[in-house]
């Protein structure tokens, strides 16, 4: 039978939006990855860093853009160790600088992903997946990578029935 985990990054505090900056209690990745727990059987995982963003958009920016100049692996809080009793990803993350955040780097790294698939979603204001897929075919060979899911961070709110229609799309 077949398992499926949902593995995602999310933050909240202020975030960018089509109408500035503006605080949110739930990361807008954090509300896609419930609904695709809503409408699946899957388990779910937060990657969550060790020492937690500035809570301030700007600085998180800063923060963020030195950790990907210095290709910085940030610890978590905890590490999801393996998923070999998972045969489909759902890999969520926020596009930071044109791709993933670098601790979604630090727990792929320690994962086997030969003979997954995985289904990227990305939240962003505009900017999709930037580089996001060609990083995750580098950070998870022998994963098939299927279509993937962008949707902008000021609509999250809005997209369940686009979440539940690519959960469904073969």
């Amino acid at each position: 039978m077949s398992k499926s985990l949902v593995l995602y990054f999310s933050r909240a505090g202020n975030n960018y939006s089509n109408e500035g900056i503006k605080n949110i209690e739930i990361g807008n990745t954090e509300v896609i990855a419930n609904y695709i727990k809503k409408y699946t059987d899957a388990d779910i995982f937060k990657i969550e860093p060790l020492n937690e963003y500035p809570t301030d958009y700007m600085e998180c920016t800063e923060v963020a853009k030195a950790e990907l100049n210095d290709n910085a692996r940030p610890e978590l809080k905890e590490y999801l160790e393996d998923i070999s009793e998972y045969d489909l990803i759902y890999l969520g993350f926020p596009n930071w600088w044109s791709t993933l955040p670098m601790p979604v780097w630090t727990q792929l790294e320690k994962l086997n992903f030969e003979g997954k698939i995985i289904k990227p979603f990305v939240t962003h204001e505009g900017s999709g997946f930037g580089m996001s897929k060609s990083d995750i075919k580098k950070l998870c060979p022998g994963a098939k990578i299927e279509k993937g899911l962008s949707i902008q961070g000021s609509f999250v709110n809005e997209s369940e029935n686009q979440v539940k229609s690519w959960i469904n799309d073969d």
